[in-house]
């Protein structure tokens, strides 16, 4: 038995549960009454809002810059950076699922208070940081798209986002669905601009499995593509989705939504990393090897000419998309971050302005790209706390019971770990110095 479950449940602060038809179809798909994907699709959720980190503007940026300079040759970094996200993603939802609390429960619990205080302190810092960096790459988007000041576009960004954080007063799905409809819209964009500007294949392939660094610069390039890869409040926010979601009975059906919960995210974080190399290969196919393109708004001035408007217009579309998604996700995280490490949480439409009010200050202060590349140092000094946190939980019988991580796992776990961690350090030290 797990001592954890003992405790009094956690109410995730933007849900109030899934439908008693959703229930019914979990329970009978734990109790294999319900096969294929219809006992499939009562679980799927929590990956896909997690997923959305890995496909934030930071992403576009990084990916249009590792095309545009050095074609196909970093896909390689690309696919590695993926396969390491599942790795934590999976374990973020296994905690969860096995303990029945979330991350920052885990660390106020388990951890010495000033511990945890300071991983709360700076866990707000990074949910705060992360959410401007969204925030101001949607507003970007809406500007360049329907050629608006970007003021305007901050206010629309602003009120499509709480539009849709307000769909939580009906329960998880609703939210989840229409983050399933922004993330699909992501996906089908990049489709359409591989369709417009078709890749070599072979080439793409070759490079997706073959490593390779051409010079120095794409040393550095790898480094911002992997140390920036694993957000801090997708962590959080994973196994705050999966705590509660359908409490398990026993261990065989802890078992069974541990399997429900890895398809999903090999599905999920599989779709995102497909997303990021299609980003590389559309940036390869469109811009060819030039000086490296860094910037979104030069990126859409420059596909203008190279492939015409609609692509161009496609290309913003998936932007705001990403831009919108990863910024509810960013504010859903902010709430578990708070009542998890302090017990109490504050009203959406507060923690929607928290974060906005430093949108606007930063996005009409500072040049849009220059506040990405500050969010990003602000996130690479955060992130190595739940990334630890995360591994010694995992680690621990007296948390995970029977359900420890094993020692396989463990390694490729605390390896990566320090490989991010590390590259985080580089990462730092780059744009710093």
């Amino acid at each position: 038995m797990l001592p954890l479950l003992q405790q009094p449940p956690f109410v995730l602060p933007l849900a109030s549960g899934l439908t008693l038809q959703t229930q019914l179809a979990a329970r009978a798909a734990l109790d294999g009454r319900r096969k294929g994907v219809r006992a499939f699709l009562p679980f799927a959720g929590p990956a896909i809002i997690a997923s959305v980190g890995y496909m934030d503007p930071g992403n576009f940026a990084t990916n249009i810059q590792a095309g545009s300079t050095y074609g196909y040759q970093l896909l390689w970094v690309v696919l590695i950076a993926n396969l390491v996200a599942m790795l934590f993603q999976a374990m973020s939802a296994k905690l969860g699922i096995v303990t029945g609390r979330n991350l920052a429960e885990l660390c106020r619990e388990q951890f010495p208070r000033p511990v945890a205080v300071g991983m709360w302190i700076t866990s707000e810092i990074a949910a705060i940081a992360t959410d401007v960096a969204e925030f101001i790459g949607a507003a970007v988007g809406i500007s360049l798209l329907f050629r608006v000041s970007l003021l305007s576009g901050l206010i629309a960004t602003g009120v499509v986002t709480f539009a849709i954080l307000q769909l939580d007063k009906r329960g998880f799905r609703p939210l989840e669905l229409a983050i399933a409809a922004l993330v699909g819209v992501i996906g089908l964009s990049y489709l359409c601009e591989l369709i417009i500007a078709p890749p070599d294949w072979h080439a793409a392939l070759f490079h997706a499995v073959v490593p390779q660094l051409p010079d120095g610069s794409a040393v550095t390039l790898a480094v911002g593509i992997i140390g920036a890869t694993i957000m801090p409040h997708t962590l959080y926010v994973h196994s705050a989705l999966t705590q509660n979601r359908t409490p398990p009975r026993d261990d065989r059906e802890r078992r069974g939504l541990l399997r429900f919960s890895n398809r999903e995210v090999v599905i999920a974080l599989g779709f995102a990393g497909l997303v990021n190399l299609a980003m590389v290969m559309m940036s390869s196919s469109a811009f060819g090897k030039t000086a490296g393109i860094a910037d979104i708004g030069v990126a859409y001035h420059t596909l203008v000419p190279a492939l015409g408007v609609g692509a161009a217009g496609v290309f913003l579309v998936a932007l705001i998309a990403s831009g919108i998604s990863s910024s509810v996700v960013g504010t859903i995280a902010g709430q578990v971050i708070m009542q998890g490490f302090v017990g109490f949480s504050i009203p959406v439409w507060v923690r929607r302005l928290i974060t906005m009010v430093p949108a606007f200050v930063i996005a009409l202060t500072f040049n849009s790209m220059t506040a990405m590349i500050l969010s990003q140092v602000v996130l690479s000094f955060v992130l190595p706390l739940p990334l630890v946190a995360l591994v010694a939980l995992s680690s621990r019988k007296s948390v995970m019971g029977d359900f420890v991580m094993g020692k396989p796992t463990a390694f490729a776990a605390v390896v990566a770990t320090v490989l991010i961690v590390l590259l985080n350090v580089v990462l730092i030290g780059q744009l710093l110095f």
